[in-house]
């Protein structure tokens, strides 16, 4: 009894210990439930249930009792879950528990979903377990999980059209590409049922098409006869198959033919060299087809891109056209037109086929270097450095322009222009300085136009510290500004180069002067080399170009013009670009507009402009009212075609074949080249027949008289005339030519000489280079073995795009071959002393005096002179007629030379004068008819100075001597035995 109730009493205890240790673990709750960090899932609109992906399934690892609702002391299996909890705002899902022991739970949807409100729901869910008393304080909460869910659509609507009509307007007798185009919408939330897949034209019978873009076109050509307007009924249908909730009405309206176009443009348009500004559409107007215009606006565009630098200008040298501009002093051009005295551009590929429009080619290989003297720039003084240049995108290597370097030893650029990655960068170092401070040495600016492959103007105004630039007139400030040291003192001479730098071929490359000095000796190369065009390459040294000569040099010579009308003054507006290449004419009223096109114009001031194609596009765009474009005006092309201008043909003539006493070659004054040069230019033109008839008649005779054509002379200017030696070069020790500078300043004109000649530069009119020409002298203080010399003399307009003739003179040295003749000569009786008449030489040549003799005559003695010049000229006039028959057989015997003149009379003394000569250069048909024009007395033959006193040296001389020998003779009288 006792043991069964201390058997009770210890199972009491152990119940009681046992619910002790139960409730002690009640108060201990280890772990936290367990979810996934991420959930996606998917809803359909019509349903509620949403598809986990991965399952909601929460774990807790307390084991093996669980906490129960209730203080109770059950055993339950592991990890039981009591709920899940939603975070968010408005957020239209719960979350349920199915399974408490397993965890297992489901999201699903409060109310019905709309995708097209909102497509995607993202929330965040979090799990407890079943540990909270009831005071709660015991629950554990897992960490907050991530929900994505997306809303899938149905499609539950159709599509519906944006507008409630659609009307356009045809032209009849057109196939359209596409009328107008049709558009509708469906409201639905995924791409495949809010998409349109089809159009549909339900009317039928009709002679349209739509595609499932929506564009309507015609199947066939429309009449206005036949239908003035088509209704269609169109429908829609999306991807779904849904078709359209309301089909929409499209009204196509068919127009009898009418094309809005500029009407009366002639595409051709010819303009004659010289005759001003040509109205380009004088009988131009648009046509808008009675469309109810509000507002026009018309943009003529004219096209010169091709030609030359962009457009036509004079192609005088760059160093003429700066004068021409008013930069009349100071400039030096560096890549000048080459020539016997500039010639350092010989070996660049140029490009003239822009009627002389000099441009020089460097394609990355070729480089010059200028000589030395042609450019002394003070970089002390303000200087200019302008250029033409066309420049491609380049590498990203230094491309030099112009470089001015250290002829030897080290590799200092003084001053450079180069362009780098599309930046126009100018280098100027300081000389030496008692302070070596930091001074601006690189000047940077970034330019569009330096890679776009077109032609720019670039001028350079340098005054150190300050560089400015002008592009096409315009200015453009640098973007960045380097400094550097001056450069030290150094005796080396330097060496400009146009294309390349010149530097000492030493394995070093840059502007600096830390460069070691090499050797005596060393070998020097180009680097940096230029790929593009450059043109007119110009420096001027002590003066800065003004605007008004920077826009001068890069201003076109053609373009548009225009002259308003004062009726339509107000009613249109009218704007150029700068070069006046394209201008815009806008206004309201059609009228208006019309008149101001009728009065656009091209104009070319040039007097012989580049020929060839100007192209012409008129660009317009129409207002009407309420819409911003309703017609469309398609764009007027045309060109106008510059003819070729009548060319002018430069002769030059003058004495051709001259002799002059070894004294007068030996003077200071020297003898005298072109004398009597003249200088003359004509062009030829075609006329009417009808209007020459009259003045042909009397030519009929002459087969190479061309009744259409005439030539009449022009005045225009010259820019260079270059004589040169024909033979052996001028010996600088004892020959020289010669010219008076003070004459040339006047001119504005300049001169280079060489051992080859010399020429003379400038744009000038041809008045005032015969009258420098007729300056030029020859002197020669060694004659004792120079017989003759020749000389040729050509001159050009426009840089050589008009060139002479080649006239040539041939100057004989008369040598005296006895002092005792020559004082002879000067006691010969006064009637024979020099009297100048306008002649024609009978032998072929004229001997022209240019220093008349010191002796003065009496009053008697000229009064003597000339009745016994009269007598003379009686007889050669009675022997010139009785005997002609026997000059003309005597000429066929000397095959086609002037024979001699054989007096038979025995009143007259014919003797040979050894000392003149001639050579007959000119044995020609023109010959032949002075003589015959001679025996019918129209023209008379004198002696010349130099022959009446060449004739008196000779009397008593030698028969023959060896200059005679090789000539024909010319004729001396003997009038002794003449009475007076």
């Amino acid at each position: 009894m006792r043991f069964r109730e201390e058997k009770r009493f210890a199972s009491a205890v152990g119940l009681v210990l046992g619910l002790l240790c139960a409730v002690e673990a009640a108060k201990v709750n280890k772990h936290k439930p367990w979810i996934e960090t991420t959930y996606h899932g998917i809803v359909t609109e019509n349903d509620d249930r949403v598809i986990l992906d991965p399952p909601l399934i929460a774990l807790d690892k307390d084991a093996p009792l669980r906490y129960a609702e209730s203080f109770e002391v059950t055993l339950t299996k592991e990890g039981e879950i009591c709920g899940f909890r939603i975070h968010g705002q408005n957020v239209p899902f719960e979350a349920v528990v199915l399974d408490k022991s397993t965890g297992e739970g489901v999201i699903r949807a409060k109310d019905k979903l709309d995708c097209e409100l909102q497509k995607e729901h993202t929330f965040t869910i979090q799990a407890y377990d079943c540990g909270e008393g009831p005071d709660g304080a015991n629950m554990k909460k897992s960490h907050k999980a991530t929900v994505h869910i997306q809303v899938n659509d149905i499609n539950e609507y159709s599509p519906v059209f944006k507008e409630k009509t659609y009307k356009a307007t045809v032209i009849e007798g057109k196939k359209y590409d596409s009328i107008l185009k049709v558009e509708a919408v469906d409201a639905d939330c995924s791409f495949q049922y809010s998409q349109i897949c089809n159009y549909e034209i339900v009317t039928p019978d009709v002679p349209f098409t739509i595609d499932k873009d929506g564009f309507i076109k015609n199947t066939e050509k429309l009449s206005y006869g036949k239908e003035h307007m088509y209704k269609l009924t169109v429908t829609a249908y999306d991807c779904g198959k849904n078709r359209a909730s309301e089909d929409v009405l499209v009204k196509i309206s068919v127009k009898p033919t009418c094309k809005p176009s500029w009407q009366g443009f002639n595409k051709r348009i010819e303009y004659e060299p010289g005759t001003g500004s040509l109205a380009l559409f004088s009988s131009m107007h648009l046509e808008t087809c009675d469309m109810p215009v509000t507002s026009i606006r018309a943009s003529i565009e004219l096209e010169t891109n091709h030609i030359g630098k962009g457009c036509d200008r004079d192609t005088y040298s760059e160093k003429s056209l700066h004068k021409l501009c008013g930069a009349s002093s100071g400039t030096m051009e560096l890549l000048p037109t080459p020539s016997s005295s500039a010639n350092w551009t010989v070996g660049l590929p140029t490009d003239n086929g822009h009627d002389s429009d000099q441009v020089f080619e460097f394609n990355g290989t070729q480089a010059i270097k200028v000589p030395d003297g042609v450019v002394n720039t003070n970089m002390k003084e303000p200087f200019t450095i302008s250029v033409w240049m066309r420049h491609g995108p380049g590498a990203h290597e230094k491309e030099t322009i112009l470089c001015n370097s250290d002829k030897t030893d080290m590799n200092r650029h003084h001053y450079s222009l180069y362009v780098h990655n599309c930046r126009l960068i100018f280098l100027l170092r300081q000389d030496p300085a008692e302070a070596e401070n930091y001074k601006p040495a690189e000047f940077h600016w970034k330019l569009d136009q330096v890679c776009d492959k077109e032609w720019h103007h670039y001028v350079l105004n340098v005054e150190f510290p300050t560089v400015s630039l002008f592009v096409d007139g315009s200015t453009f400030e640098p973007f960045m500004v380097t400094e550097d040291y001056p450069l030290h003192a150094s005796k080396i001479e330097t060496q400009l180069t146009i294309g390349a730098c010149w530097q000492e071929n030493s394995g070093h490359d840059n502007d600096t002067e830390t460069v070691p000095e090499t050797a005596s000796g060393g070998s020097g190369r180009m680097a940096q080399f230029f790929r593009g065009n450059l043109a007119g390459l110009i420096i001027r040294s002590g003066k800065l170009e003004n605007k008004k000569v920077i826009d001068c040099l890069y201003t076109c010579k053609e373009g548009l013009d225009v002259q308003l009308p004062e009726e339509v003054a107000s009613a249109v507006k009218v704007e150029f670009n700068p070069n006046q290449s394209s201008l815009t004419v806008e206004g309201d009223d059609i009228d208006a507009l019309d008149k101001v096109m009728q009065h656009i114009s091209y104009l070319n001031s040039r007097q012989f402009p580049t020929p060839g194609i100007r192209h012409l596009r008129i660009s317009t765009s129409v207002k009407c009212f309420n819409e911003d474009a309703c017609v469309m005006v398609p764009d007027a092309e045309g060109y106008v075609m510059v003819l070729q201008p009548e060319e002018p043909k430069i002769s030059l003539s003058g004495i051709d074949h001259f002799a002059r006493s070894a004294a007068e070659f030996e003077s200071q004054e020297g003898v005298t080249l072109f004398p009597e040069l003249r200088i003359v230019s004509t062009i030829t033109r075609e006329v009417e027949a009808d209007a020459e008839s009259e003045a042909t008649d009397g030519a009929d005779d002459d087969p190479t008289v061309q009744e259409t054509v005439v030539s009449e002379e022009i005045m225009h200017n010259l820019d260079t005339c270059e004589v040169t030696v024909i033979g052996d070069e001028l010996d600088g020790d004892h020959e020289s030519l010669e010219v008076d500078q003070s004459q040339l300043q006047q001119r504005a004109l300049e001169m280079s000489s060489s051992n080859l000649g010399l020429i003379i530069i400038g744009v000038n009119t041809m008045a005032n280079y015969e009258q420098v020409l007729h300056l030029i002298r020859y002197k020669n203080w060694h004659t004792e073995a120079l017989f003759d010399r020749k000389f040729k003399l050509v001159c050009s307009e426009l840089n050589g795009r008009y060139i002479s003739n080649d006239f040539k003179v041939e100057v004989n040295v008369i040598h005296t071959a006895n002092p005792v003749e020559q004082a002879n000569a000067a006691v010969q009786p006064n009637f024979i002393n020099p009297v100048h008449h306008a002649s024609v030489d009978l032998t072929g040549h004229n001997l022209v005096n240019a220093h008349q003799s010191s002796v003065v005559p009496s009053a008697a003695t000229i009064v003597i002179v000339v009745c016994v010049s009269f007598l003379v000229f009686m007889i050669i006039l009675g022997v010139f007629r009785i005997r002609a028959a026997h000059q003309r057989t005597m000429r066929d015997q000397e095959s086609g030379k002037e024979n001699e003149m054989d007096w038979d009379d025995s009143a007259l003394t014919i003797t040979v004068n050894p000392m003149e000569t001639y050579e007959d250069q000119h044995s020609s048909e023109e010959e032949e008819e002075e003589e015959e024009e001679s025996e019918d007395g129209e023209e008379e033959d004198d002696i010349t100075s130099a022959e009446s006193e060449s004739s008196e040296d000779e009397e008593g001389g030698e028969p023959e001597d060896q200059q005679g020998t090789s000539r024909q003779q010319q004729l001396e009288w003997d009038d002794s035995t003449l009475t007076y």
